[in-house]
């Protein structure tokens, strides 16, 4: 077993440890009426978008999402959450020093010792779901749980419907598709981002996301008898009916949307095998970026 499908099969425990945590890091987490900004890069971006739209969608306060490295410096927020599996990621570090002193930052990363720890003002570690793989599966997927927990939307039926995406065999024949498309629609369109990038990571397919009403816009034109078309959450009125058409095949998400991508992470570790590739070796990717001054 590899180190990636080692640590996706972990998902439930860590989601449960998670959860039961949240209520002790209250304070380190954005407080209703806040105007918060969560930031991250790569995977940790994609929960981000996922974790904004949750939060400014339950009415806690206005919320945005940016890649580190895009942050734009001249609005203002109450508090600036950095979401960080290494905690050496340089363009999170260049965001939080230049935020010192200015707007209270959190960074939730899976290393206690690492320099994000004097970077922000607050750290949530969640060491317990830190990673041996290049490929990012449990703590991006904790660190959503958490914060999803923290805004009271968590339920015992997540965890029970990770059990099932680990459990129940993927449809048949899906691993020799040629080409998927994730969509998702408010906080899923973080999700359908992700799996597309885990797809690309550990498999190298050829993967795109959308919002699933923009899929019409456009994108449908690729699709074909070999290309498989994922929808995270509820499809808008008509959209599967529009994809069988083309002769493509349509996966319809039945469980809570983040254990959909613990179902996902299983298919990008499936077509890797199916293609002779080590998912825990992607090509030309280390465990964080850390650039040279």
């Amino acid at each position: 077993m590899t180190h990636v499908e080692d640590e996706l099969n972990s998902q439930p425990e860590c989601w449960t440890r998670a959860a039961q945590a949240a209520p002790g890091h209250g304070g380190a987490l954005p407080a209703a009426g806040e105007r918060v900004a969560i930031v991250g890069c790569g995977t940790s971006y994609f929960m981000a978008q996922a974790a904004a739209a949750l939060r400014e969608g339950t009415g806690q306060g206005e919320t945005d999402a940016f890649a580190a490295s895009e942050f734009p410096y001249g609005r203002s927020y109450d508090r600036v959450v950095a979401l960080t599996r290494s905690g050496t990621t340089s363009e999170v570090l260049d965001l939080l020093g230049r935020l010192r002193g200015s707007t209270p930052t959190t960074a939730v990363t899976a290393d206690p010792d690492a320099p994000v720890r004097t970077a922000a003002d607050d750290v949530v570690v969640l060491d317990f779901a830190d990673e041996r793989s290049v490929v990012q599966t449990r703590f991006a997927t904790t660190a959503l749980t958490l914060l999803r927990a923290h805004l009271g939307l968590h339920t015992d039926t997540v965890v029970a419907d990770a059990r099932t995406a680990l459990s129940a065999p993927l449809p048949e024949g899906l691993v020799d598709c040629t080409q998927f498309t994730f969509l998702g629609r408010g906080w899923t369109v973080g999700l359908a981002n992700e799996a597309g990038l885990k797809m690309r990571e550990a498999a190298l397919s050829w993967t795109e996301a959308y919002p699933a009403m923009e899929y019409r816009h456009g994108p449908i034109s690729i699709t074909t008898s070999t290309t498989a078309t994922w929808m995270f959450g509820e499809a808008p009125e008509g959209l599967a009916e529009q994809v069988r058409g083309t002769g493509g095949r349509w996966i319809e998400g039945t469980l809570d949307p983040l254990a959909e991508l613990v179902r996902a992470q299983r298919l990008a570790v499936a077509v890797a095998a199916r293609r002779g590739l080590d998912p825990d070796r992607p090509r030309h990717l280390t465990r964080s970026v850390i650039l040279a001054p």
